[in-house]
């Protein structure tokens, strides 16, 4: 647990002192996740969840990991089509966006819950879901 700490912390700093990769994830989160969640992360009330302030967003990171790599409901699964860093910097832009304070995610953190199904140079082929 004391690893994953400490790779969240040098996360935040490689987030904090690279504006691009903060910018990766906001494109990602527009071309992926807008079209359902609204470009301010207040979802759709009724259909969409809102990410701004949800507490599956910005609580433990197993929970938000879990719902991009395999969805739920009407959220299709980014699994085959995100890679790792695609992932953590779309939930790193979620998390730290609208108000919302979360600790940044780690890419170990992403590779551990997707398991041998790694794709590090996956392109995003979903548009808009």
């Amino acid at each position: 647990m004391r690893l994953i700490t400490s790779l969240a912390a040098i996360a935040a700093v490689v987030l904090a002192a690279s504006p691009s990769l903060a910018a990766d994830g906001e494109h990602i989160f527009l071309e992926n996740c807008a079209a359902c969640h609204r470009p301010n992360g207040v979802g759709v009330p009724g259909a969409f969840p809102a990410l701004k302030g949800s507490k599956i967003a910005n609580g433990d990171p197993a929970g938000p990991i879990g719902r991009v790599l395999n969805g739920k409901g009407g959220m299709p699964s980014f699994q085959n089509e995100l890679s790792d860093a695609d992932i953590v910097a779309v939930l790193n832009y979620v998390r730290a966006s609208w108000g919302n304070k979360a600790r940044p995610i780690a890419p170990t953190q992403v590779a551990a819950l997707r398991g041998g199904g790694r794709r590090e140079n996956a392109k995003a082929a979903l548009q808009a879901h």
